[in-house]
């Protein structure tokens, strides 16, 4: 796996994250970066959004929420979004950015992260259970509620 590094998001490279690609089927899982850096202006305390790069280019995106006072549980240390270059899939991206979230979760005095998923073959189910996030719950909509112990 060549070197990662994260940036925050920013001017210079919101182009590029948006710009990421998708393999066939993930469009119905994924919304655009741009939904993201929405949150994070009505939010700005307690987003957290970071471009993952590669060779000095954007592979991936991941946005975090981190809100204690959160009255929903699975809002409080959780991934909003992440997104990687179909080109990039499988490579260790994915897992970079959602560790990166976990080190951020703990050093803010979190003891576990949360996700929500839409079940579906081309989903992020495999994914996330692939690096060790377990249901917890179910959401209103049928969503899955996944966390990993940190």
């Amino acid at each position: 796996m060549a070197y990662l590094r994260l940036e925050e998001l920013s001017a210079r490279n919101i182009v590029a994250a948006n710009g990421l690609s998708l393999k066939p089927g993930q469009e119905q899982f994924i919304a655009p970066v741009s939904y993201s850096v929405a949150a994070s202006v009505i939010n700005p305390a307690t987003s957290w959004q970071r471009v993952v790069v590669q060779d000095d280019q954007v592979v991936g995106f991941i946005h975090g929420n981190f809100d204690p006072d959160s009255d929903q549980e699975e809002f409080r240390a959780c991934i909003w979004r992440i997104n990687v270059d179909a080109e990039a899939q499988g490579q260790g991206v994915g897992k970079f950015a959602t560790e990166a979230l976990a080190e951020e979760a703990r050093s803010r005095g979190f003891d576990r992260i949360t996700v929500i998923w839409e079940p579906g073959e081309e989903g992020p189910e495999a994914f996330f259970r692939h690096i060790g996030f377990t249901d917890v719950g179910q959401t209103q909509y049928g969503e899955v509620i996944g966390a990993l112990q940190l």
